[in-house]
Parts: C-alpha cells; structure tokens; sequence
C-alpha cells in the first residue's frame, strides 16, 4: 500500500491513509507529504476524494471503509489498482510464500545499480534505497507478487518468478491444493514469450513450453540454473552460479543466509534474462544490503548481537533459525517470537514448534490478531505446549523488556510479522 501511495504522490496527487499502528514508515510518508491518521474515525477521514484504496488487511467492518462504500465512493483493491499502474509495463513478478520480497528487492538493486534501470512496487524496505518504492526512468518494473487474497492474479508478467508455494494463508484458499491451483493460474498469465523462474521440485506443474521455463536450485546441479562451490566466510556466503543462462564465479552476497543464496540464484536468472553484464550483478550482489526486518542487525558488539527479522511461516522461521546457528554456532539462541493470525496458529502449531525448537530459548508473545477475531482454544500457549526444547515461556510486551534487562542474552532474535518491530527499539537500547 505505502509503495503505491509513493508512486502517486511523487506524481503530485494528494494523498491520505489510515493505519492501524504509528510506526518509522508511516512516520516517513507523512514527512513525503501524505496526511495520515491511526484513529478509526470517519471525522478524520478526508470527504473530497477521487479514489478510495483499500487492502484485504482491512476489515470489512471497518468504519471508515464501509462510511465509503455507503456513500458510493469509488473503491479499488490495492491489487486492482497495481494492475492498472503495470499493465503497460514490462512487468519483472516474483511470487513465493517465502523469499518474493527479498528476491524482488535483489532484482529491482541489481537492474537499478547496473544502469539497466527500473521501477519497483517492493513488499518491504530496501536498506539499499531506504524506501519500498523506487521510480524508473524506463518502462520496467518489479513487482512483489502476493498470494493474499489472489492479489497476484491481476498481473501479467513478462518474468515471473516462483520462490516457494508451501501452504499458508488457508483462511483465503482453505487447503494448500486450492492455494497450488492458484499459483497454476498465475503462471498462466505471463505474456507470451514470457518466461518462469521457478525453484525446483515445487508442486506445481506449470503447463509452459521448456524454452519459458528456467528451474533453479541450489542442491542440485540437474536444473536450468544453480549454485555451486559454497563458501562461508565471515557470516557471508561465496558461491558459483552456473546454467544455461550462462556462469559467474566467485560471487560474495552481502547479506547473510544459505536461503539468500538460493534467493539469489534466482535474482541472477531474472538479470541474465534481462540481459544485464554479468560483471555488474556480481558486484550488485556484493553491494546488496537486504531488506528491512529480513535477517537485520540490530546490535552487534563483543557482548550482544541482535538480529530482527520478519518471518511468520514455519519454513521461513527454520531458514532464518537455522542462518543465524550457522553463523554462531557456539552462542546460546534467544529467539522472541509473536504468532501472527488464529488462523495460521491453529494451521501450523505443530510446525511453528518444530521450527521453533531451533533455538536454545523461546519466549512467546501473544498472537498478533491483525485482521482476524480470537478464535477460542487458539492462543501462544498452544504453541508453547508442543515445543520440545525445556526453556520456554509466554509473557506479555512489558514483561519481555524486564526479561531482556534482567538477562541480558548473548544472541537474541525477534521474530514475526505484527507489530514486535515495535519492540525492536527498547530491545537494542536495553543490549547496547
């Protein structure tokens, strides 16, 4: 929603927005210019407007937006109204349950580094460019695909990329074969003569010609386009990408992660397919900085180290989980973890613990509700009970801080996609 307000703004129109929650991006919108108000009132809410935006996050029984709906204003779903903005651009989509946003954040820093240039329509905040939206000069643009609510089937992609299709959001598609099926029909709107980048041994089957088809992997070498001869080397990954797309040796990523390799094997297809020198995505690689809250140092000093992150999948948790033990193997791992739905606890309690039985100590927070009501019997101690390591614990907001301060933790991870990046602030001052 914030890249799209940006991309109109920076076009001169007026723009106002409500969010539920103050937070560092709606703090910059406003000094862009945008009138922004987190009260759920319809006295705040600007009468003469042409266009009333709204996303699926939103209740239907919000105020504001059902005070619009009966006084006939004309709405538009944020998908609809990325729909129109693209569909006369070369449009560069990349889906995936996990791994869309980074993977499109490399994409749009590598076309945009390298003079190839692009615009970008990006799921989070680049740390490169300090904005999740980025006006081109020319008439490519990146896109982050999402599934929620089948945003991504009003696209029509020139390059479309598929990262993962794991199940998740099964409040909107009810099983992980209906949510298939979905990315099926998305692969069925890429132009002609367009081509899919798509991970390896995913379930789907996509009904393309092999020429549009470019696999990728980075555990085996019998694909289109994979990595090879990895190197850990201070916290960051050297590996060789290799396929029929061409090869490019030594390349160093500039952000940690075995996950953001593989994301990345799939940045470096879509810039070869873009026709981009392979000299400057090498260096693009090493000069990318990430997302904001995707794998993010908060503090690290010789006494703490502080990552955040954003993952709120039970796969997405592993990899991370997983990337931070490679890094520090020797240190001991508090990971801070709020549930985000009812929906997806009561979906994947089972998993979320495995994933979560990672660390070597868990603390809970309450679920972050964000659209949903309380479904009764769903809550973190649902979670909590099926975890397998011994030190774990629920708390609340204010008991968390009075934990950090009391035992200072060695290596600490925030973890989750609610509102925890508040907490993101008083954590490091209590570790600096």
């Amino acid at each position: 929603m914030s890249a799209l307000a940006r991309y109109f703004n920076a076009r001169g129109t007026k723009i106002y927005g409500y969010d539920k929650t103050e937070t560092s991006l709606t703090d910059e919108l406003a000094r862009e210019g945008m009138e922004i108000h987190f009260e759920e009132n319809v006295d705040l809410i600007p009468k003469d407007v042409d266009l009333v935006v709204y996303t699926p996050a939103i209740p239907a029984e919000h105020k504001e937006l059902a005070y619009y709906k009966s006084k006939n204003y004309p709405l538009c779903k944020r998908s609809d109204l990325l729909e129109k903005v693209t569909e006369h651009m070369f449009t560069i989509a990349v889906a995936g349950t996990h791994g869309k946003t980074t993977t499109s954040t490399m994409v749009a820093h590598i076309l945009r580094s390298s003079g190839n240039d692009c615009s970008a329509f990006l799921g989070g905040v680049s740390v490169n460019y300090h904005t999740n939206f980025l006006p081109g000069k020319n008439n490519v643009v990146v896109v982050e695909a999402d599934e929620f609510d089948r945003s991504f089937l009003k696209l029509h992609p020139n390059i479309a990329v598929i990262t993962s299709v794991d199940a998740d959001h099964l409040d909107i598609y009810n099983t992980k074969e209906e949510l298939q099926q979905s990315y099926l029909q998305f692969t069925e709107l890429i132009k002609k003569d367009g081509t899919l980048v798509v991970k390896n041994n995913l379930p789907i089957n996509p009904k393309l010609n092999v020429g549009n088809k470019i696999i990728y992997d980075t555990d085996s070498t019998d694909v289109d386009a994979y990595s090879s001869n990895l190197n850990l080397k201070d916290g960051f990954f050297e590996f060789d990408y290799s396929g029929k797309l061409g090869t490019i040796n030594n390349i160093v990523l500039g952000i940690p992660g075995k996950h953001n390799v593989e994301n990345a094997v799939a940045a470096v297809s879509v810039a070869l397919l873009a026709n981009v020198d392979k000299e400057k995505i090498k260096k693009a690689l090493s000069d990318f900085k990430g997302v904001k809250r995707r794998f993010e140092y908060i503090v690290k000093n010789s006494k703490h180290i502080f990552i955040d992150d954003y993952a709120h999948h039970p796969h997405e948790i592993e990899a991370f989980l997983t990337a931070v033990k490679t890094i520090y193997p020797a240190k001991k791992l508090t990971c801070i973890f709020q549930p985000h739905l009812y929906s997806r606890t009561r979906d994947f309690a089972n998993d979320f613990a495995k994933s979560l039985s990672l660390c070597d100590e868990l603390i809970l927070l309450p679920i972050y509700p964000a659209r949903e009501q309380p479904i009764k019997g769903i809550d973190s101690e649902m979670i909590l009970n099926k975890v397998s390591i011994k030190n774990k614990r629920c708390c609340s907001k204010t008991e968390l801080l009075v934990i950090i301060n009391n035992e200072k933790p060695e290596l600490t991870v925030t973890v989750g996609a609610g509102d925890i990046d508040q907490l993101v602030e008083p954590i490091k001052k209590l570790l600096s």
